[in-house]
């Protein structure tokens, strides 16, 4: 029995003395979901070692195009001229497998309510345009009958650092506002006509409010009134903040959620070739949630090292199966069926 246990040890030890190391950047609003992988993985297969580092997306693709990490989880799209560079750096392909479904979502304070808000296209980008002043402006109040809206001034939240997060939301303004997409457009940051920026603290998915006073997002309905905001889906469901409805392509004003989230990525199957490696924001689906995307991973279909590739390949289909099961529990969504194949296909590249 001894000497059982001990050839036990001594195999699980020499697995981890000659474990292939898998080294990723990225999404700082997938962090969460990494570490819980990091832990299970080590559990199922215990020959390699999975690290990530929250970045951010931008980042994480500029390390990834000069070869310093395998992988790299992103938010964005990496521009065509990018993709280009990194097929001619790293030799191949660029494998572009989608991991999870996320959403952005509105988070509000409004001095006595208590329900769930419901924001048309048009509030969303008048308020943020700052042409919606008020909270009991006729474009919020005609949304939501029989709630009492305050006529006090709307504190409008944004962003002011380079963020995953303001990319999909200012995404989802550009496509329903042309107003917005020829003002300030989309992107990891742009030209807020009004309001106040706060920046994400030390690569967690929450606000600052600064310079001189600083709220945690957890503060923020509580402490700053009559405000709104945006953050990720799973982030206001773990802090339980209030957060709205949004008005989608097809004119039904819907809640972020596991249904709604994956019948946007549904109907993106449907109807765009090669919808996996698309964004969603606003995608025509009758009962779906327009603020809602895709994290991919981006590794090369090349890679180099043949041993480290299969590594790769066999985490990146335990990803797609058995990771599945965190996605649920750290309250992201899985994509749907259609869009797991797809990216099965996609790791079967990789050699």
């Amino acid at each position: 029995m001894f000497r059982r246990v001990a050839v036990t040890a001594v195999c699980f030890f020499s697995a981890l003395l000659h474990a292939q190391i898998l080294h990723g950047v990225g999404s700082t609003a997938q962090y969460p979901l990494f570490e819980d992988w990091i832990k299970s993985y080590k559990k199922a297969n215990p020959g390699v070692k999975l690290h990530f580092t929250p970045t951010g997306s931008n980042r994480g693709i500029e390390e990834f195009l000069e070869g310093r990490v395998d992988f790299v989880a992103t938010d964005i799209m990496p521009a065509g001229a990018q993709l280009q560079t990194a097929r001619q750096k790293l030799g191949g392909e660029i494998l572009q497998v989608p991991m999870v479904l996320d959403a952005v979502v509105p988070i509000y304070s409004v001095d006595g309510v208590n329900t769930e808000l419901k924001f048309t296209a048009v509030a969303l980008a008048g308020i943020y345009l700052g042409k919606i002043k008020r909270w009991d402006d006729a474009e919020i109040v005609d949304a939501n009958p029989g709630v009492s809206l305050p006529s006090t001034a709307i504190r409008v939240i944004h962003r002011s650092d380079d963020n995953d997060t303001t990319y999909l939301w200012t995404e989802y303004l550009n496509r329903v506002s042309p107003e917005w997409k020829s003002g300030p457009g989309a992107g990891l940051n742009v030209n807020w006509p009004v309001g106040l920026g706060a920046k994400g603290d030390d690569g967690v998915e929450d606000l600052v409010i600064g310079p001189r006073t600083t709220y945690e997002v957890d503060d923020f309905p509580k402490n700053l009134s009559n405000s709104i905001g945006y953050v990720q889906l799973h982030y206001a469901i773990e802090r339980n903040l209030p957060y709205g409805d949004v008005e989608n392509a097809s004119g039904a004003i819907v809640r972020a959620a596991p249904s709604s989230i994956m019948a946007e990525a549904a109907s993106a199957a449907e109807s765009i070739p090669d919808a996996y490696r698309s964004l969603l924001a606003d995608v025509s689906s009758p009962t779906g949630y327009p603020i809602s995307s895709f994290t991919w991973i981006l590794v090369s279909a090349n890679m180099r090292d043949k041993a480290k590739a299969k590594a790769m390949a066999d985490f990146l289909k335990w990803m797609l199966n058995d990771g599945q099961y965190s996605v649920i529990v750290r309250h992201y969504v899985k994509p749907p069926p259609a869009i797991i194949n797809s990216a099965a296909a996609e790791v079967a590249k990789l050699h």
